[in-house]
Formats: structure tokens, sequence, C-alpha cells
């Protein structure tokens, strides 16, 4: 059979015009697909806000929001911890929120609390250091210390006037820790402020 020149040529330019299609869709297929636009809706996670200063006086004393009967765990420390620490069985829990952390108070079966922890962030470290003057009389407590600068006052039982138990009492800048405890010897009131300053990362 003998094909035209026009007919030939028309199959020719048709032929032409597929490959180039193909060429060119080829071309943008292999393109790197654009980076998608970050979201402006996602925000970046807040960083932990530190805690706000202590308005209350220095001498402020620990004042419950519940009693014996409640059972309110305290955000920083173990109730299984804490009763293997100070050798009692935890009967109630209680805490003080006008205190940031809120100060934890533990009792077992007598009347009066087994322990109390009270951590202050004072406006500065003067105030932090009268926290501790309040609450371990200089003139009457043994000195106390702790790693990371931490220093106070601390007394067994029956040295401080009002207080049935022990206590042990650190200041560090402007942040105070006092923890007292209805046992004779101050020993275990000092290893549970360690572990409050641990947990809380002070």
């Amino acid at each position: 059979m003998t094909v035209s020149l026009p007919s030939l040529t028309r199959k020719l330019l048709i032929a032409g015009m597929s490959f180039a299609t193909l060429t060119a869709c080829s071309s943008l297929n292999d393109e790197a697909p654009a980076a998608p636009e970050s979201s402006t809706s996602e925000e970046a996670a807040p960083a932990p806000s530190a805690p706000q200063e202590d308005v209350l006086p220095p001498d402020t004393t620990v004042q419950p929001a519940g009693d014996r009967t409640s059972w309110d765990s305290c955000p920083y420390l173990d109730d299984e911890w804490v009763a293997q620490t100070n050798g009692q069985k935890i009967t109630g829990v209680a805490l003080d929120p006008r205190f940031d952390p809120p100060a934890c108070v533990y009792w077992s079966y007598p009347e009066q609390p087994q322990l109390t922890v009270l951590v202050r962030h004072m406006p500065s470290p003067e105030q932090a250091t009268a926290v501790v003057d309040h609450f371990a009389p200089v003139d009457i407590t043994n000195p106390a210390e702790l790693p990371g600068d931490w220093m106070g006052g601390r007394a067994g039982q029956g040295v401080v006037p009002g207080l049935e138990g022990a206590l042990f009492a650190v200041s560090k800048d402007s942040t105070a820790v006092v923890v007292t405890t209805n046992q004779e010897q101050s020993v275990k009131a000092e290893t549970v402020a360690q572990e409050v300053i641990n947990n809380l990362g002070l």
C-alpha cells in the first residue's frame, strides 16, 4: 500500500506531539513535592511555669484544709515512701493549698500529725531565712545543712517550744523547706527534706 506524503507527515506530527506530551508529564512527575507549610495553629508547648512568690508572712504555720480523716495525696511525696521513712502507718493526709506547692500533713493513729512538710518560695533570700528562723530559732537549735548550699537548723524532740517532735528546716536562695516529725530525732525529718528537694528539683 502506498502512503501519501501528507498522510505520512500528519502521522509524524502526531507522534511528535505525543512524545512531547509524555516528556512533559514525566518531567512534572519527577519534580520533588513541595514541602508542606508549617501549621500556624500548632503552638509550642509552654515551658513549666516557675512557682509563684509566697505573699504569706514568714511565720505562717500550716493549717490543712482537711483533717486526720482526709486522704489528699501529697503531690511531691509518695505515701508509701513516707510511711517507710517515718516508720508509721499513714491513716490520713491533708493539704494546705495556701502554699505553692501545697503543704502536706500526714497522720497515723495519734491525734497529732506524724509529719508536716512545708515548702516556701519567698520574695527574697532574707525572707526564706526568716521562715527557717521562725520554725528553728537560732538560739535553741543546732545548725543543719544539705548538699547544694542548703543551710538552716535542726532540733530533736522537746527542744522547740510548742513542738512535740523533731524538726529540720533549711533554706537556699529564696526557697525554704521545713519538715516536722513526731519522732524524737531529726534524722527522719532530714531524710524527708532531702527527698522533697530532689523531687521538686529545688
